[in-house]
């Protein structure tokens, strides 16, 4: 089940789509862009924001890592309820407003009361959030499009993503230049009211739930939660993806953060204009190329783009490794463009080809979170361990190297999931 916001009647509305589906209102589809756009600003400060800020106040490398673990191990451990909890509910607007709602608190305290075990309570709270609210914006743009025209509208949602976080980081790297570091998270929690206020524009008569293909009538379109995790684990597509995108994020989890401290570290007081400059340079790249992506997908096919995504990253490990200059990491960081630009629209896709009609969509997408939250926190434990014992340039290293390997198995294992027979696609 994607949503079960109530549906429309069929004699309401404008005119189907080509696929039969009754077109979106304008109203909804700038919504999601406008909810998308925000979301993007508000997490944007739960990025390396956080290494920049802890390491001003002291911390180190490895009780930042262990920080940053303990969202990751969150992470893991919600991404599946999150997303059996996203096929149960009523509402999927009403679980996104909560989300955002728990995001905007957990921002609250890290500005507030920087200490140990309130900056590990903020970190679960954000990351057990993140999970609910990022099965919940694929679930929406499924839910108000359809899978014909899914590709496009991961596409237009990449770019408003990227974007949004392209401005908040400039925005939030000037509160930390001007101001204080401690300013950046104010900023994220006032970003959560203009994100409420454009999920509220989504009309819930624009959604519409997708009919799950070869299971029983009688049979709920969400299952049980044991069930469910079966059927997925029957699906071998599913599970090497699944694998792909762990060694992806062992090594890109942790890049971005370490060269965020390396930055600190030189440069305390411009380390926040440093950091906000290598997100805004990719997510410009994201926002210029997510689209192509999303037609792209349709005509090239998944893997070749997945290959493109993933190679991007051990040329990026490399680079950081052999520079110690702040404007050059700048400057490698472009590169994390290209793989944020095909990742955020083929992960969500993919998954929607190959479990997108079984009715348990956001468990899948859950079950590829956990795996993300799998490599994400390996990555930051032990990228902070090696960094602080042998150095950054043998972490760098090393990060590139899992990277690679990542490519290999993609490019050897991974099958191609585009539907035999495109579909046509409904204007995002």
């Amino acid at each position: 089940m994607v949503t079960s916001d109530p549906p429309r009647a069929a004699s309401a509305g404008p005119a189907p789509a080509p696929d039969g589906r009754p077109t979106p209102a304008p109203r909804s589809r700038h919504g999601l862009d406008g909810f998308v756009f925000f979301v993007a600003d508000v997490q944007t400060g739960f990025g390396p924001f956080v290494a920049v800020y802890l390491t001003a106040s002291k911390w180190t490398q490895t009780d930042i890592g262990l920080v940053l673990t303990v969202g990751g191990l969150v992470s893991l451990a919600a991404q599946i309820p999150a997303g059996a909890l996203v096929d149960a509910v009523r509402s999927t607007r009403a679980a996104a407003a909560v989300a955002l709602a728990g995001i905007g608190i957990s921002a609250l305290a890290l500005a507030v009361w920087p200490v140990v075990p309130v900056v590990m309570a903020s970190r679960v709270l954000q990351a057990a959030a993140s999970c609910v609210l990022g099965v919940s914006m694929a679930s929406l743009s499924l839910a108000l499009v359809g899978r014909a025209g899914l590709g496009s509208r991961l596409g237009r949602n990449a770019a408003f993503a990227s974007a949004g976080t392209g401005l908040a980081a400039a925005g939030m790297g000037a509160c930390g230049y001007y101001l204080s570091n401690r300013a950046v998270f104010f900023v994220a929690a006032a970003l959560v009211v203009p994100a409420l206020v454009a999920l509220l524009r989504i009309r819930a008569e624009d959604l519409r739930r997708p009919a799950p293909a070869g299971r029983a009538a009688a049979e709920p379109a969400g299952g049980s939660l044991l069930s469910g995790l079966a059927g997925l684990a029957r699906n071998r597509a599913l599970l090497v993806f699944a694998a792909c995108v762990v060694l992806f994020q062992m090594a890109n989890a942790s890049m971005l953060p370490l060269a965020a401290s390396m930055l600190t570290l030189r440069s305390s007081h411009a380390a926040s204009a440093m950091v906000a400059a290598a997100i805004v340079v990719p997510q410009a790249i994201v926002t210029v190329l997510s689209p192509v992506v999303g037609w792209k997908a349709q005509s090239w096919g998944r893997k070749p783009l997945l290959v493109i995504g993933f190679a991007a990253l051990p040329l990026r490990g490399l680079l950081f490794a052999a520079t110690t200059d702040p404007t050059l990491l700048v400057a490698v960081q472009a590169l994390d463009g290209i793989s944020a630009a095909v990742l955020g629209v083929l992960v969500p896709l993919t998954i929607a080809d190959v479990a997108g009609r079984s009715g348990r969509f956001n468990l899948a997408q859950g079950a590829i979170g956990c795996a993300v939250g799998i490599g994400a926190s390996v990555s930051t434990t032990a990228v902070g361990l090696l960094a602080d014992t042998l150095g950054s340039h043998t972490a760098f290293l090393a990060m590139a190297g899992v990277a690679a390997l990542a490519v290999v198995v993609t490019a050897l294992a991974m099958p191609e999931t585009r539907p035999a027979t495109a579909e046509g696609a409904d204007p995002p």
